[in-house]
């Protein structure tokens, strides 16, 4: 009964339950700009830890083992990011790619071509940007039109050796499809910030399969 106000620090609402404040005269705020060098930063740190193989080589040199030929890495340079919503974060996101030597497309039905030209980036459909690039990054809201976003038909278009990165939302993506596409090897992989259910629960699929690096929900 005394609560007055509900911010929070980042993008979206939709952690908040706006309607029940509404009708309590609760005002709810937040600041998108925020977070948003945390989160971009967060994105290319688990991009790079993914494709390097970097979590599992440290672990396996905590153990005392010495395996460099296991743990070979993948290069950024050359190769092709899609992301997904070329907001404040997405934004960040591609410049922080094009300063590792990506090319970088992008599939926003709200951006202005204007801005996709500022950012060197260009835009594509979502299921043609799938098919296009070696790293697909979310950085969208959650509403009724992208919960599921990415489910088991759209992995489908992804390369087999294309990575997914997800530090937006968790509901922006099917995780038992996602599970059952890096298991079979239809991906190359996935890193995770954020998921349907957190804290994640200890028996989810996605906490066994190899070439998957998942994350409490830091990025922000």
């Amino acid at each position: 009964p005394h609560l007055r106000v509900v911010a929070r620090a980042g993008t979206g609402v939709d952690t908040i339950d706006v309607h029940a404040a509404t009708r309590r005269g609760i005002a709810v705020m937040n600041a998108p700009g925020a977070n948003t060098v945390s989160a971009g930063e967060h994105a290319l740190g688990m991009l790079l830890a993914l494709v390097r193989r970097i979590p599992d080589a440290a672990a396996a040199m905590r153990r005392g083992d010495w395996d460099r030929k296991r743990f070979e890495g993948t290069e950024l340079r050359g190769k092709t990011m899609g992301v997904v919503g070329l907001g404040r974060i997405g934004g960040h996101v591609a410049q922080l790619a094009r300063a590792f030597g990506m090319s970088v497309v992008a599939h926003d039905p709200y951006l202005l071509p204007e801005r996709a030209a500022e950012l060197g980036v260009k835009l594509l459909p979502l299921e043609d940007l799938l098919r296009t690039a070696d790293v697909v990054t979310l950085h969208v809201a959650l509403t009724d039109q992208t919960h599921h976003l990415i489910n088991a038909e759209r992995l489908r278009l992804m390369k087999p050796t294309a990575v997914l990165i997800n530090t937006a939302r968790g509901e922006l993506v099917d995780e038992t499809a996602l599970a059952e596409a890096v298991r079979e090897k239809r991906i190359g992989g996935a890193a995770i910030d954020v998921f349907a259910v957190e804290p994640l629960p200890a028996d989810s699929p996605l906490r066994a399969l190899d070439r998957v690096l998942l994350t409490p929900h830091l990025a922000a």
